[in-house]
């Protein structure tokens, strides 16, 4: 099985943890989005990462989607088999992933657009969005027990985003995030080396 990923996104640093959490064998093949190599658009129609291949030629997209399938291919194990607590997982998951989306957002007006040409209101929209979502999150921080699921992974990710893309406007006001990171870390060790990088 092959991970089209690329190191910086958060969407592919939640697959890749999931991956190595399940003892997957999968290989890790770093694409660049804006290249449009062959291997990610003829397999995925959006062009989009992560993208999953799988060893029968099938290919699977996106996060969530991958997410699902890797849990499958484990018996289950990537979310809780209850129903009340695999909704806590997925809700937690989507309110993570819609975070990054919002903090992608950002970041791709401030790279693709001419500095005259930046829009601040969407901007701060965007951010209002964030803060909003961490706000949350610091009220509501997620158990780490003796099973991690996806919505652990994805969580781990968008502060690893946080960390890396907006540093030190983040952390003031939500300690408890900080605190969660590194218990998950600890449950966890091989977040240092999968969550998003430059």
């Amino acid at each position: 099985m092959k991970i089209l990923c690329a190191p910086a996104s958060p969407y592919s640093s939640k697959v890749r943890m999931a991956a190595r959490y399940l003892e997957l064998d999968a290989t890790e093949i770093r694409v660049d989005t804006n290249a449009g190599p062959a291997i990610l658009v003829d397999n995925n129609p959006l062009g989009k990462i992560p993208t999953v291949l799988t060893d029968d030629g099938v290919s699977v997209f996106d996060s969530v989607a991958i997410m699902h399938y890797f849990g499958r291919l484990k018996g289950k194990q990537l979310y809780p088999s209850k129903n009340g607590k695999r909704t806590e997982a997925e809700v937690l998951e989507a309110l993570c992933d819609g975070i990054c989306d919002c903090l992608l957002a950002i970041v791709y007006e401030r790279r693709f657009r001419d500095e005259e040409k930046i829009h601040q209101p969407w901007i701060d929209r965007q951010w209002k969005k964030v803060v909003s979502g961490l706000n949350h999150l610091s009220v509501h921080l997620p158990k780490v027990g003796k099973k991690l699921h996806g919505g652990h992974f994805a969580l781990a990710a968008t502060l690893g985003y946080l960390d890396l893309r907006f540093k030190g406007q983040w952390e003031a006001e939500h300690s408890e995030l900080i605190g969660w990171m590194r218990t998950f870390e600890k449950k966890f060790p091989a977040y240092s080396e999968l969550k998003p990088q430059g």
